[in-house]
């Protein structure tokens, strides 16, 4: 969260002493919501690389299924793969009927992310505050439209996600 080029869509860098708290608000969303952010870990090394998943917080457009990624894992499939699993997961195992991915319009890859997921841009919409002045667009879908873009990700039948 220190690195200005890699986190400027997702609020900016930030002090540790900020990212001690978004960090809490993680944990906190999984003892209160019962859901929140995966770890994601390359299975080769072992490093954990980056977070995606299931999240919604208070005054939030709608539940979201977002992803963060470390710049030097980019283009190796964790949040295409990470993300399908993760809406899959929501959808089945939360319950969910709609699920949106908040992208800000300059981040071209997310975009790809979305779409290859089958999502579409649905629009501009509002954060809450603090980030009451981002411009951000809600790309999303709906379980219906997850049933057929499911088909994509044929290897998802044997995927296990861990929520522990």
């Amino acid at each position: 969260m220190s690195d200005a080029e890699h986190v400027r869509f997702i609020g900016g860098a930030a002090p540790a002493s900020a990212v001690w708290r978004q960090v809490m608000a993680v944990a906190g969303s999984w003892s209160l919501q019962g859901f929140g952010f995966f770890s994601v870990v390359d299975k080769a090394s072992g490093r954990w690389v980056g977070r995606l998943g299931p999240w919604f917080p208070y005054g939030w457009p709608a539940a979201e299924v977002g992803w963060s990624i470390l710049p030097s894992e980019a283009g190796k499939g964790f949040v295409t793969e990470g993300s399908a699993a993760a809406v899959d997961w929501a959808f089945r195992h939360l319950g969910w009927t709609d699920v949106i991915h908040v992208i800000d319009p300059d981040n071209v890859p997310s975009q790809k992310v979305a779409q290859r997921l089958g999502s579409t841009n649905r629009g501009r919409t509002q954060l809450p505050t603090p980030f009451q002045d981002a411009v951000v667009d809600a790309w999303g879908q709906s379980r219906d439209q997850w049933t057929e873009n499911r088909k994509r990700f044929d290897w998802l039948d044997e995927v296990t996600v861990r929520a522990s």
